[in-house]
């Protein structure tokens, strides 16, 4: 197959973490032919298809040096066999007139991964709302006096912007009410910005868990993220220790009741999280885990991953 990864600069991956390139690496030992852009070099004129400037590279073995360049060109998304959108968050408005080029494209015939349009419908903090059954407390506002009965009713909350990522913004405010009102002021701008508040899961010392749901079937491994220190974040990004365990009996049922709604939407591929029994996020943009996973228990996700676009595109 010839694919096409829409992701952030190659230049900046962190192999011996990054996801994305687990899946150029395990494509690449399958033979595919891997191809990379950036949002930024999507274009779409009138009466033409989609286009890209893209970069035709390989892998070449050493996760220091990892790849090399053969060719820079114009492509037509369309001629690609797959599309992979693998873009990190935020979901900003750059992102969404991304998705809508990228649905161009599908028009056109490209088979784009996760579907733009899933995309576009489900960002990743709210579209937890749609499970309350698998759900904690949670309140989206951009209301000052909500968040105050929200608090004054749960005591020991976290506010987080709906836009952020790797937990960046989040904030916990315990039942004395320290700083409440700076901290919405600092999340609403005001009352301009709406953002989510959930009640605090003290279940996060055991790790908030990433579950990989793929086409609809969760990995049978977990990543556990757990906060290190005063932290009560666990994202690995703000300093979590990542742990890789067995997928339980509950977490399993959760994904799958969740996988069988959003898989036939075009969501391949779902990174879900839950703290205790509580799902928190459903991140479809960019999914991470992989790594890290793969890494400590052997359990090859990226294959798995791999195995599913080729399905997909055999449909």
């Amino acid at each position: 197959m010839k694919l096409l990864f829409v992701a952030d600069p190659i230049e900046s991956f962190k192999t011996y973490k990054d996801t994305t390139y687990t899946m150029m690496r395990e494509a690449t030992r399958r033979g595919h032919a891997i191809t990379v852009c950036e949002p930024r070099h999507l274009r779409w004129q009138s009466g033409q298809r989609v286009m890209a400037q893209v970069r035709d590279i390989a892998l070449t073995g050493d996760e220091k040096n990892w790849f090399t360049e053969s060719a820079r060109r114009e492509a037509a998304l369309a001629d690609f066999d797959a599309v992979l959108m693998r873009k990190d968050p935020p979901f900003d408005a750059e992102f969404i007139y991304a998705t809508h080029l990228l649905e161009q494209a599908e028009r056109e015939g490209a088979r784009v991964i996760n579907q733009p349009a899933a995309l576009r419908n489900h960002p990743e903090k709210l579209a937890v709302m749609e499970f309350p059954q698998f759900i904690g407390p949670t309140l989206v506002t951009r209301s000052a006096d909500d968040v105050k009965r929200f608090h004054a009713e749960h005591g020991d909350i976290v506010c987080k912007p709906l836009d952020g990522m790797g937990g960046m913004g989040i904030f916990r405010v315990g039942p004395d009410g320290l700083n409440l009102g700076s901290i919405t002021e600092t999340l609403n701008h005001h009352g301009a910005t709406t953002f989510m508040v959930q009640k605090f899961l003290p279940e996060i010392t055991a790790g908030d868990k990433r579950i990989i749901l793929i086409d609809g079937e969760p990995a049978p491994f977990v990543l556990a993220r757990i906060p290190q220190g005063s932290e009560v974040r666990g994202n690995l990004a703000a300093g979590g220790k990542g742990v890789a365990q067995p997928i339980t009996d509950s977490d399993r049922a959760t994904a799958r009741a969740i996988g069988a709604v959003l898989a036939p939407r075009g969501l391949l591929l779902i990174g879900l999280d839950i703290i205790g029994t509580k799902v928190t996020e459903i991140n479809v943009t960019s999914p991470t885990g992989f790594r890290e996973i793969l890494d400590q228990t052997g359990c090859d996700v990226p294959a798995l991953y791999v195995d599913a676009v080729e399905r997909a595109v055999a449909r």
